[in-house]
């Protein structure tokens, strides 16, 4: 063996009693790894406390600094190593070529002297201490050296100390140094906790684009809207001078249909920056009409009409009754749209189908007509109270009739067409719901069954229908003038159809699915434009659905059930949404069913759940 090298033999495993294993050190804190080859790796884990401790001792008495930091007079002698290794500004200062990466004294500005005395103590010891006096201008400081472990830190503590006194202040503050997640919380907190918060400093100091961003949100957690205005013209009167010509844009967000009727009129109307405003006016007339108008409601075209997430109303979809492939059924149940959940309802007295279900603008639904499981016709109208979960028979029609078309329009019930158990019908009759009474109108020119019908600006709209015995469907659309009581014809529909259902929404008409010919279900929809009186092929829904129930919730059409050929029952539910010409699968039925009814019924929370049992469906969104 040479003489300059070692051997380790087999006799290198034991060692003498006096060899100590541990490493020489008091703290215990070393560790030993050895690999498989005997190589003897040592770790110190006080390593990286002792060299910042040196560095540390090092910038205190000036000793190897290569760079100094000048801030609002004060200067910092520092190491460009240890600030490029702690701050991506700094580093991308030093390894450019600008003129600050030669520079042996360095300006900094916007920052304050003292948030950087800090940052640097952090970078050569990493730690720091954050009060609630400094945390702004340590988090702006963090921000623009780009200290991200630091910044976050003084994120958490904002997050940690949020209430309703500063919740405003720290959600702009955050969005203006791009905090997006402690904007987020503090936005959230002042949404859930806004009746406290409007009644703090904060909350009148705000510009303009912030009140309208807040009142804005569905997710504004407030018992009722009187709540909202208010809190809008608190914010007004602080400023009224400055405040009250933008007034419209703040209002614009308070959802004015949605206040009492006498709040409207005692409260709304008596302040001046409205009286004063044609755009607040403007406002205010939406609601009164909203008010006048019940049952035209579901045709308004605004988010003010629409509840806040958290108010003490759900939008729902009644499916009643209908029939599978084994039974006529007599069961009532509500669709959820937001929880995609299901819940019971009272059963009818009876099973049916082929019957029809409108709702009026007071949130009561009434059902008509209909087939009995024998295949008898009835004349029978039964009203649904929501508040007491109870059906109530009423006066019946005139005539019996399956399959007709049942419509609201201006407070009326109107009952259209049919089969009476021996033939097509053309005869039309309303209801009057303060009267109890039944009486007749003016006939249409053709008896039809299963036509699609819907009513708009104050007239009742009748789509396709079938005339023949095979069932098949046409393409002919009139509709009633109550005003007038006539009837006249409007240009036709691309695709002859029976079966097939309506909807009115922005102003348009759509008409769904249907029967298409004598062996062919469709899936396509087409609208009609009131201006241009023109029919349009718009996106046709995912599956073939002949006799399905529709309701119109919040701006988009729910197609529930209907079937696809004989035996067929549809399961799914169909939403389409007329801002992206688009349809999607949103939830499953409880039963396949085909010839329901369906309408949006709105409930109070206080009612809505109270000993019900709630059905979750898990589906997968396509």
């Amino acid at each position: 063996m040479s003489r300059g090298a070692l051997s380790f033999g087999k006799q290198m495993n034991s060692r003498p009693s006096h060899m100590n294993d541990q490493p020489n050190n008091a703290s215990g804190s070393d560790s030993v790894v050895t690999s498989p080859d005997d190589d003897f790796v040592f770790l110190d884990s006080s390593h990286p406390e002792s060299l910042l401790q040196g560095l540390n001792e090092l910038r205190k008495h000036g000793h190897f600094c290569d760079v100094t930091l000048c801030v609002s007079g004060q200067n910092f002698p520092v190491h460009k190593s240890v600030l490029a290794s702690f701050s991506p500004y700094f580093r991308a200062m030093f390894q450019s070529n600008m003129a600050e990466s030669e520079q042996e004294y360095i300006t900094l500005n916007g920052v304050d002297s003292t948030m950087v005395s800090l940052l640097l103590d952090y970078a050569y010891t990493s730690s720091i201490t954050i009060t609630k006096n400094n945390v702004q201008s340590l988090l702006s400081a963090s921000n623009l050296l780009e200290v991200a472990p630091v910044r976050g830190a003084c994120c958490r503590f904002l997050e940690r100390h949020i209430d309703s006194s500063n919740c405003v202040g720290i959600h702009c503050f955050a969005e203006a140094h791009a905090c997006h997640d402690l904007a987020r919380k503090a936005k959230g907190f002042f949404l859930k906790h806004f009746k406290k918060v409007m009644a703090m400093e904060e909350w009148l100091d705000l510009p303009v684009d912030k009140v309208v961003e807040f009142l804005s949100a569905d997710e504004l957690e407030v018992e009722k809207e009187e709540i909202v205005f208010n809190a809008a013209t608190s914010w007004l009167h602080k400023n009224y001078a400055v405040r009250a010509p933008a007034f419209h844009k703040v209002l614009e967000c308070v959802r004015l249909p949605l206040v009492s009727p006498y709040f409207l009129v005692d409260i709304v109307e008596a302040e001046n920056a409205i009286r004063t405003s044609p755009e607040c006016r403007l406002l205010v007339e939406e609601a009164r009409l909203y008010h006048l108008l019940p049952d035209r409601r579901h045709h308004i075209n605004s988010t003010r009409v629409i509840a806040r997430k958290n108010a003490n109303a759900t939008m729902v979809i009644v499916a009643v009754g209908g029939e599978d492939n084994k039974l006529v059924l007599r069961s009532v149940e509500c669709y959820d749209p937001v929880s995609h959940s299901w819940r019971s309802l009272s059963c009818l007295p009876f099973a049916v189908s082929k019957h029809g279900l409108v709702v009026s603008g007071d949130d009561v639904l009434y059902l008509s007509g209909g087939e009995f499981p024998d295949g008898s016709v009835t004349r029978c109208l039964w009203r649904y109270d929501p508040v007491l979960d109870e059906w109530h028979d009423l006066a019946p029609m005139k005539s019996a009739r399956s399959e007709l078309g049942l419509c609201m329009l201006d407070g009326l019930v109107y009952a259209v067409g049919g089969w009476d158990g021996m033939r097509r019908l053309n005869t039309v009759e309303c209801y009057d719901r303060k009267t109890n009474q039944w009486s007749s109108v003016t006939s249409m020119q053709l008896s039809i069954t299963s036509p699609a019908v819907t009513s708009s600006n104050g007239k009742l709209y009748v789509c396709g229908g079938a005339i023949l015995e095979d069932g098949d469907g046409m393409d002919q659309v009139q509709y009633y003038d109550p005003h007038e009581d006539s009837w006249t014809l409007l240009p036709s529909m691309i695709i002859p159809r029976s079966g097939s259902c309506a909807a009115v929404v922005n102003g348009y008409i759509y008409v769904i699915g249907g029967w298409h010919a004598s062996t062919e279900n469709t899936n396509k929809v087409e609208r009609y434009d009131f201006k241009t009186k023109t029919w349009t092929l718009v996106s046709s829904m995912k599956e073939r659905r002949y006799r399905p129930g529709v309701a119109v919730v919040n701006g988009k059409i729910y197609i529930l059930g209907g079937e696809d050929g004989w035996e067929h029952f549809h399961d799914t539910i169909e939403c389409y949404d007329p801002a992206t010409d688009t349809w999607s699968v949103v939830g499953e039925m409880l039963t396949g069913r085909s010839w329901l009814s369906c309408a949006p019924l709105r409930q109070h929370n206080s009612y809505a759940f109270e000993n019900r049992n709630i059905v979750f469906v898990n589906i997968v969104l396509l």
